[in-house]
């Protein structure tokens, strides 16, 4: 199914920031948009074709949809609602005292909408702007609407940047819209119908996270680099280059490389160089509590991996992966070994096959670490995948297996824990 690109009347309720350049830019498109606000300031403004405040090219938008009819606005909710068949939530949802977000405009406008759905011939499609946390809309939205039918929940985020909002709706880098009714859902990416980009239709929750996700990384890609800029600085280096050149890297660095939720990170390059740059940064008295944070990080991350697999293991638990990661026989602070000692500790019984390790042909550091951490090793290793298969009662992969592995794992009806992927 394909978005639904029929003409639509809409009702943006909230003329801030988003709701004003979302209200302006969706009658541009050519939906007839009625906004509503409890400020006469920001509707009188629409009223004469000017904008609340100052956008660039905000005031081109807003002139040219009052003028052509499609954009006007009320104070009046129930005006606003009355012939739309979606309603975009743009209200605030500011921080609270302790941190977490104020949901008190978006549940006093749902249940404001909420008594006139009785009276309606058609649904309306309530669908979310604001940022809200995930399970905002199945816990504050729906009931605030009394679950009603004829109100289908939606999530659709915006991704515009104050300053150049205008130009971020027109010419979007992402456009997400979650909800349990794919029609919905399609309906309101539909509305978006014609501007350059493709409709991820996603889960309700999926959406509401997705925003987090987005303002968490931009936040951590500023706070990295400002870091490494600091200690640069310190160090005699031009930070600005060094940046300039690492964003250079398109495989590795500005990419989708490593953005995948997985299991923790090991190896002889990672740990050892966060140390380092994290000691050097103390040692020249440069704060960085972003990089000082990722080690503790990558602990956490490894602790719970290391909880999934003791409530995952029962019997003889067979594991699946050595090496910190699959295609090498680097065993140097692997992940693995820290997670089989835990085990071993707790007293399961487990078994070992790593396709690329052979215990009597390592050597060195890598035999100097896994020996040091686990001295019995040799006796849970099995020679081949079906040593494994045979020997254990379930499985649990720490890296991805290749194809033909994977298709054997199957082929055996064994209970799989896939720590490579998602960490309980």
């Amino acid at each position: 199914m394909q978005p639904v690109a029929a003409r639509q009347t809409i009702a943006v309720v909230g003329l801030g920031y988003v709701g004003s350049v979302t209200a302006a830019c969706l009658a541009s498109l050519g939906h007839r948009v009625i906004g509503v606000d409890r400020d006469p300031i920001k509707v009188d403004s629409i009223l004469q074709g000017l904008p609340p405040f100052y956008e660039p090219g905000l005031d081109q938008f807003v002139s040219e949809g009052h003028a052509s009819g499609r954009l006007t606005a009320t104070l009046d909710l129930a005006e606003a609602i009355g012939d739309a068949g979606v309603a975009l939530l743009c209200v605030g949802t500011p921080s609270a005292e302790n941190g977490d977000i104020s949901l008190e405009q978006l549940r006093r406008v749902c249940q404001e909408i909420a008594p006139r759905l009785d009276r309606r011939s058609k649904p309306l499609i309530v669908a979310v702007r604001s940022t809200a946390f995930p399970g905002t809309g199945e816990d504050v939205v729906t009931p605030a609407l009394g679950g009603h039918p004829m109100a289908p929940v939606v999530s659709n985020p915006e991704f515009l940047r104050e300053g150049c909002a205008v130009k971020d709706f027109m010419e979007p880098s992402l456009l997400v819209v979650g909800s349990a009714s794919r029609e919905a859902a399609l309906t309101v990416a539909g509305l978006y119908q014609g501007l350059p980009v493709e409709a991820q239709i996603v889960a309700l929750r999926t959406a509401e996270m997705i925003k987090y996700a987005c303002n968490a990384f931009h936040a951590v890609k500023i706070g990295f680099a400002n870091e490494i800029g600091a200690i640069s600085a310190r160090l005699g280096v031009d930070g600005e280059e060094v940046m300039s050149v690492l964003c250079k890297d398109y495989k590795l660095n500005t990419s989708s490389a490593y953005l995948r939720p997985g299991f923790a990170f090991g190896g002889s390059c990672l740990p050892k160089d966060l140390r380092a740059i994290t000691y050097r940064g103390q040692s020249l008295n440069v704060k960085m509590p972003l990089l000082q944070s990722v080690l503790p990080g990558n602990d956490a991350h490894l602790a719970r991996a290391i909880s999934a697999a003791l409530a995952f293991s029962a019997g003889t638990t067979g594991v699946y992966g050595l090496a910190f990661k699959e295609n090498t026989d680097d065993l140097r602070e692997s992940p693995v070994i820290y997670l089989i000692e835990q085990l071993i500790g707790k007293g399961r019984d487990l078994r070992v096959y790593d396709p690329h390790i052979r215990i009597d042909s390592i050597y060195g550091s890598n035999k100097r670490f896994l020996f040091d951490t686990i001295p019995h090793i040799g006796r849970l290793v099995t020679a081949g995948l079906d040593g494994l298969l045979t020997q254990s009662g379930r499985i649990i992969l720490t890296q991805s297996p290749p194809a033909a592995d994977r298709a054997a794992i199957e082929a055996s009806g064994l209970p799989v824990l896939d720590i490579s992927r998602i960490p309980g």
